[in-house]
């Protein structure tokens, strides 16, 4: 972590101010204190930092979150890579969002996994972005981000994240559907957002995916969640390979991008239709690993934008997932005009 790391987060179990302790490495090269200590000045709860991550865990975390972090930390840690798809593929989910409203903003990002995003949202001019991870996949991320000074990324819990609330953006992008209430997760995140900052997100929806929930989620809660992780990479390779097959069979995207309107997942699948096949391998593992996946109707999503915003907009994105934007007012008045 840079020094600077200091004027965004706090302790998790108090919001108190951090400080480096004594013994703290020199800083490196590039600026990065690499291994070392901070002490909280209100609470005194101690919090390591390990490989240039502070680790910045509450006292009563969950279990629930620390296992299905870990799960994730396996395909992040496996499946590292950075490649140019990804920021068509991210603001495809953030839109309305572009980069412009990215530039010189204050970012907060909820879920990093292997810092793919934050990479994007640092290289587009963000002031500074901050970014955080459950999981052992922070290391990943802090790895392909160490060079951009404007990105922090920290070990935490999003449910209680340990930043301060002076954000100008916040974003979640496939994570909340992941915590054990997704809700919650949501009014943490935009919790850390200044007045008339905006939050946004993307989750899973239930409408169109029906199926998984019917015949995909029994497997996955009573057998592939379970699986250590290096015998799910085998075990997903058929779906995989399967899937990759139906793709490139009939899902050539046309002209404008678009897939068949007359085939289920088109336009999703069409998007798909140029990526290596070991990037649908990890989608497919991604299905599969977590022990907890929500698929959100729109009236489960909705209310979370019903109260303390303006400007709000909720769209189903290609039909199988939500994306939400919305500023943040908190002032009832400023609500009701």
């Amino acid at each position: 972590m840079r020094p600077e790391a200091l004027h965004f987060i706090v302790c998790p179990n108090c919001a108190g101010e951090l400080s480096l302790s004594s013994g703290a490495t020199p800083p490196a090269d590039d600026g990065h204190i690499m291994a070392g200590a901070l002490a909280c000045r209100g609470c005194a709860s101690p919090f390591a930092i390990r490989n240039g991550v502070p680790i910045l865990l509450p006292a009563n975390l969950a279990s629930v979150n620390l296992e299905t972090a870990s799960r994730f930390a396996e395909e992040w840690t496996r499946w590292s890579d950075l490649r140019d798809y990804y920021e068509q593929e991210f603001f495809d989910w953030v839109a309305p969002l572009t980069a412009a409203d990215f530039a010189n903003q204050m970012v907060f990002e909820g879920g990093c996994g292997k810092g793919r995003h934050t990479a994007i949202v640092a290289s587009r001019g963000a002031k500074a972005i901050v970014s955080l991870d459950l999981g052992e996949s922070a290391f990943v991320a802090f790895a392909h981000t160490r060079q951009l000074p404007n990105a922090h990324v920290v070990i935490g819990d999003l449910l209680n994240p340990p930043v301060r609330d002076i954000f100008d953006l916040a974003f979640s992008v496939g994570v909340l559907h992941h915590l054990p209430d997704p809700a919650a997760g949501f009014a943490s995140l935009a919790s850390r957002v200044r007045e008339g900052g905006r939050v946004a997100f993307w989750v899973y929806g239930r409408e169109g995916n029906e199926w998984i929930t019917r015949y995909v989620d029994p497997v996955r809660k009573a057998i592939t969640s379970k699986l250590p992780a290096p015998f799910l990479r085998i075990a997903a390779i058929p779906p995989a390979a399967a899937l990759w097959a139906v793709i490139k069979l009939f899902y050539r995207p046309r002209a404008n991008g678009r897939g068949s309107a007359k085939l289920p997942y088109g336009d999703y699948f069409a998007a798909l239709y140029h990526y290596p096949f070991d990037e649908i391998h990890a989608n497919v593992f991604d299905q599969l690993v977590t022990p907890v996946a929500y698929y959100l109707r729109e009236e489960e999503v909705s209310p979370w934008l019903a109260s303390g915003f303006r400007d709000v907009m909720l769209r189903s994105h290609r039909g199988y997932s939500w994306t939400g934007l919305a500023t943040v007012c908190r002032n009832k008045a400023a609500v009701a005009d």
